[in-house]
């Protein structure tokens, strides 16, 4: 299915390269050469990874622990008439929200996303650590009379979660558009949970303007209803969600596997400590999950994932290698309190992959060209 601004000559191109195809023809032109089902990437190409605009959530993370299990508190007689209360013995205040967490894993791993998205008269603080990480802020709006967007979540001794989120000034970020996003900074856009309104419009701006895009609903699947869901997936490059997001949109959309990995050319699903599924065409590939070295906190590893899988696709990575670099890179934040906490070198991102993976020279030899042009190790 030919997208908006895509030219009626098809590229077929498999593999996670699909995705970046069209970006490295606009950007690299006689640098690089397509051929049916391949690419050859000439050596002035190397070093020049795309350019990601992460629309999504900016906020504050409440981050409390219950000591104690919540099914032994949910009655399946009594489910449709639940009042409960939780007494929680910790309580933290982290930096949070979608696209800064994917950005922020995105930055150590040597990729430049742009974050897209709306805050409150409260975000100084966080604000400033951001820039000190060097994350672009160009596409973040402050709303003056209105607060951060807020995520309490709730986590039990079995990292089971209950959370409620207050959208505060993410209520805005419907007024913000990727046409006012420079051309040149938007080479793929993720459209990862933010205001309904926003994804919804997002979504189709990416279709117009002929942007690959990642559509990644998680936490708002119960707000999208079933035909904005389906204006998201269908066109998708790929669409992301977890085990229980990924049945509940079969559920309210009525479709299969099949007709998913049809509108969508990947579907990628994550599985905790199951790992991943990644379903392309009729091929399905099983991703293990990294081995944490302690287990923390779960808040924000989905994100870290999406964070690693971005960055293997933008070094043309295959698919389970995109999705090991997803895990590992999610194992950093199940292993700290808070999204935003953890810290590696690309080195040493690398020499864990090694010893939780095994050596793949694919790898190394991705990463190395990544950073022969100057960007940080």
């Amino acid at each position: 299915m030919s997208k908006p601004g895509e030219s009626a000559m098809r590229l077929p191109l498999s593999g996670p390269f699909r995705l970046f195809a069209r970006s490295l023809i606009r950007h690299a032109g006689p640098a690089v050469r397509i051929t049916l089902n391949s690419y050859e990437p000439q050596s002035n190409w190397e070093g020049k990874l795309l350019s990601t605009v992460i629309s999504g959530s900016i906020a504050y993370d409440y981050l409390m622990h219950f000591p104690g299990h919540f099914r032994d508190y949910f009655l399946l007689d009594q489910i449709d008439r639940v009042s409960l209360s939780f007494l929680v013995d910790s309580m933290r205040r982290q930096r949070g929200g979608v696209a800064p967490n994917i950005a922020y894993s995105m930055k150590l791993l040597g990729c430049d996303p742009l974050i897209l998205g709306t805050v409150g008269k409260d975000f100084g603080e966080y604000k400033a650590w951001l820039v000190e990480q060097g994350l672009d802020l160009s596409g973040v709006r402050e709303i003056e009379d209105e607060y951060t967007a807020s995520f309490f979540v709730n986590t039990d001794e079995e990292n089971n979660q209950i959370a409620t989120f207050y959208i505060g000034a993410m209520a805005h970020a419907v007024d913000l558009s990727l046409k006012d996003v420079p051309r040149e900074r938007m080479d793929t856009v993720v459209v990862s949970p933010n205001a309904p309104e926003a994804m919804i419009k997002h979504a189709g701006e990416a279709k117009e303007i002929g942007v690959p895009y990642v559509y990644d609903p998680s936490q708002q699947v119960v707000r999208l209803s079933k035909e904005d869901l389906i204006h998201g997936i269908e066109g998708a490059e790929i669409l992301i969600v977890n085990e229980y997001e990924y049945a509940l949109i079969k559920n309210k959309t009525g479709l299969s596997d099949e007709d998913l990995v049809k509108m969508a050319h990947a579907v990628i699903v994550t599985e905790g400590e199951g790992g991943s599924e990644v379903m392309v065409g009729k091929e399905r590939i099983q991703v293990p999950a990294a081995k944490p070295e302690k287990i923390v906190e779960p808040t924000g590893v989905g994100d870290a994932y999406r964070a690693g899988l971005l960055a293997g696709l933008h070094h043309n990575l295959p698919w389970e290698v995109c999705g090991r670099l997803g895990s590992l890179a999610a194992v950093y934040v199940l292993e700290h309190t808070g999204p935003q906490e953890h810290h590696y070198t690309v080195e040493e991102f690398l020499e864990r992959y090694r010893r939780t993976f095994g050596n793949d020279p694919r790898v190394d030899s991705a990463f190395e060209r990544a950073t022969v042009s100057g960007r940080p190790r």
